[in-house]
This record gives C-alpha cells, structure tokens and sequence, in this order.
C-alpha cells in the first residue's frame, strides 16, 4: 500500500521556517529529498498553515490556511501500548480514535509502555528539576522538538506519569506553536483524578 505523509508548515510575511527540519523529516519518510523551496510560495503575510501532502513520487498537494490557535490547559492521560504514529502519515485514525475519549478535557497525553509520549498535536516537555526534558520515545519526532534538542534547550528522558504530575509547568511543541509553555493545567488520570498547577 502506497502510504501518504503530511508536513504541517508554518508560514508568516511570505516566509516559511524551519524547512530543512521539513525537509529532514520529509527524507526519513519516504527515502529521498523533496526540495520545498520550488513548491512552497505563502500567498499572504498573515500566519498560515500550510499543508503538503505527500508520498513517495512526490508531492500530491499544498494548501494554506489562516491558523488559530486551539486554547489547551486541560488533559486527559490515555494509556495505549500499542499505538503507532512513527510516520506523520496523512491516515490518524489511531490518533483521532484516543482523541475521543479526552471527556470534557482540551486534549490527551498519550502513555506508551509506562512513559509519556505526545499529545494528539504536539510533542511535549516538562520542566523538571531545573530542566526542560523530552520523552525518549515520542510517538512522532517533531520538527519543532529536533530544533530544541539540536540547539540544547531540550534534553531527552523518559517521562512517567509521576513526573508529569509533580512538573510546576509543561511546554507543547509544533509547527505552528513554536514552545508553547503552560503554567496553569489540569491533568486527569485514567481513574478521573484531577491534578491542578
């Protein structure tokens, strides 16, 4: 089966950033280089999302659109082993399937094997013991979290859920939101008990 992959590229004054981490990830995927810069012409100055949809022959699609940013600060821990998202593959059926039982909470944590591993949008990181740490083993490497680590504001380590719960503030990372810090959340555990920060 042909699979089909997407880059989440953000776009701002007719620019866009952070193509060669695109570019890297993009290569990873499918084995060989697509040169963005040809492709990618951001219509306007205002933030835009641009999505390019791909495979391995090439680039099927590019579309911009205006970006909002969803407001997050509460977050549902689901625990599932077996999930797999190595790949930004266009099909999140696994993703969108654990999305759904957020209950009233903005979004999930995702728990792999004991450790934390991303959201259903972002990686994260927490900050602890003076540090900004990363799991290990994210379910997707993001582009946004290979750019902290390469320039040493991030460090990898598993996470538990203990750690998460005793961190004084948390970062989502993508795209589009850059190093999202968050001081003031809510958790819930898989028995509906509720931390606050």
């Amino acid at each position: 089966m042909n699979e089909i992959f997407f880059e989440t590229i953000k776009c701002k004054d007719f620019e866009t950033f952070n193509l060669s981490y695109h570019k890297r990830r993009i290569a990873k995927a499918i084995g060989s280089n697509l040169h963005l810069e040809e492709y990618l012409y951001p219509p306007s100055e205002e933030l835009l999302k641009c999505k390019l949809i791909y495979d391995k022959n090439g680039i099927l699609s590019i579309s911009y659109l205006p970006y909002e940013k969803r407001k997050i600060h509460s977050f549902k821990l689901i625990f599932d082993d077996m999930i797999d998202y190595n790949h930004k593959m266009l099909n999140r059926d696994l993703l969108n399937n654990l999305f759904l039982k957020k209950e009233e909470c903005d979004d999930i944590i995702i728990i792999k094997n004991g450790f934390i591993t991303d959201t259903s949008i972002a990686n994260i990181a927490i900050f602890h013991k003076g540090k900004w740490i990363t799991p290990k083993s994210p379910l997707l490497h993001g582009t946004t979290k290979a750019r902290y680590l390469d320039n040493g504001l991030l460090t990898e380590k598993d996470i538990t859920p203990k750690m998460l719960l005793k961190s004084s503030k948390i970062s989502l990372l993508n795209a589009m939101i850059d190093f999202d810090i968050i001081s003031d959340f809510i958790i819930k555990g898989d028995n509906n008990d509720t931390f606050h920060h």
